[in-house]
């Protein structure tokens, strides 16, 4: 494994470092390295790293959404309103739908399996959203319109809207059938999560107020939770959820809000973590994806893809409608909410181990969807910011 995870490492560095020099996202050089060094294609990592890849991807995932947390200023993200809570729900629902219209044609599957192909594709990614946020705000660009909060806060929610939707439709796919209590877990797990995140988060302050700790070891403190905190979500079977990856960002958000010069600090150190976490994710989800899968998707997946990702770029402008945002800064929020990788990585795969007769096709187009929309968003991210967004303290136009 050791053997593994330096390839994974030193590969993935040197590859994303030339991508950048070329101008190119360097998340599609290490997504490509993944894919080179994974089973589909030279097959060199070690069989004990890809059977734990799933809990290394969710643990950089986790660093990430708590420095997302710990740079989310929520009295500006309550400023922004409607179209926060809008933008949890509203585009998801729009891929969905042109998923489901399309697919029948395009693909020859049936209303339910388009249904449950859309509700695969339509979760955004905040592995790639997220740390394209937290740049933006480093550097000042839409913060004063709360444009990176309003995504990062859109995109972490919007994942658990869609998970909730793919398992009903895969219960109606297998069975026929699914029980109403499935949805019940939208809303509990929402407000679970936050206020599992919130309470965590007091308690966690008012410990560091109390207790001097080095800045290392609150570090320490605030991984050990999370894992808490997914470990606590997976026991939420019923139909009342529970999201840790919310409440991992609402723990960070209320540690930020009681200690500010501390939440800094943590910020920081993550920011430090990040540097080796973004590799290991980026190239594990690479390793995830099957080359074969993809191609078999051929055109019509690419052509609903893209068909799908322009109705989702409706459905932000909707969320949008009455807003003060500029036009060119709406156009930025529908380009940044276009990226997919994790969630698709996830669970393009459960319909075909269900047996589903969809899944092959379900997996295909889920692969070609990461492959595509992964790079393509992170490049539209990084070459528009600049021209569609206000620099802070800007007049605003």
């Amino acid at each position: 494994m050791l053997f593994s995870l330096a390839l994974v490492f030193l590969c993935g560095m040197a590859l994303a470092a030339v991508f950048e020099k070329l101008g190119l996202p360097p998340l599609l050089g290490m997504l490509i390295t993944g894919i080179l060094l994974g089973p589909s294609v030279w097959n060199v990592l070690d069989d004990s790293l890809l059977a734990i890849s799933a809990d290394l991807r969710k643990i950089a995932l986790l660093i990430i959404l708590t420095r997302a947390g710990l740079n989310l200023d929520t009295a500006q993200l309550r400023r922004v309103g409607r179209p926060a809570v809008l933008m949890c729900f509203v585009p998801a629902c729009f891929e969905i739908c042109a998923v489901s219209a399309l697919a029948p044609a395009l693909l020859g599957l049936s209303p339910i399996e388009s249904a449950v192909l859309g509700s695969v594709l339509a979760a955004v990614s905040p592995a790639v959203v997220v740390p394209k946020m937290l740049r933006l705000m480093d550097e000042g660009y839409g913060t004063d319109q709360g444009i990176p909060q309003l995504i990062m806060a859109g995109a972490s929610v919007d994942d658990i809207f869609v998970i909730v939707l793919f398992t009903c439709f895969t219960s109606l796919a297998s069975q026929g059938s699914f029980s109403a209590w499935t949805l019940a877990r939208i809303p509990t797990s929402i407000l679970l999560g936050l206020a599992a995140g919130a309470a965590l988060g007091h308690a966690l302050s008012a410990m560091f107020r109390s207790i001097h700790l080095r800045d290392s070891a609150k570090v320490v403190l605030l991984l050990s939770f999370s894992f808490l905190l997914v470990w606590v979500e997976d026991q939420f079977t019923g139909p009342v959820g529970f999201s840790g990856l919310l409440a991992v960002m609402a723990m960070g958000a209320v540690l930020r809000g009681q200690l500010p010069a501390a939440g800094a600090r943590l910020s920081a150190k993550y920011s430090k973590l990040w540097v080796a976490a973004e590799p290991l994710l980026f190239v594990l989800v690479g390793a995830a994806v099957d080359v074969k899968y993809a191609w078999a998707a051929s055109a019509a997946g690419a052509i609903l893809i893209f068909a799908a990702l322009a109705i989702r770029m409706i459905g932000v402008a909707t969320c949008l409608i009455r807003t003060s945002l500029s036009r060119k800064e709406r156009l930025f929020c529908a380009l940044a909410y276009t990226p997919k990788a994790t969630v698709q990585a996830a669970i393009g795969g459960v319909p075909l181990a269900m047996g589903l007769a969809c899944g092959n096709t379900v997996l295909a187009v889920a692969v070609l969807a990461i492959l595509l929309t992964a790079p393509l968003g992170a490049f539209a991210i990084e070459r528009t910011y600049r021209r569609l967004l206000m620099p802070q303290n800007a007049p605003h136009t």
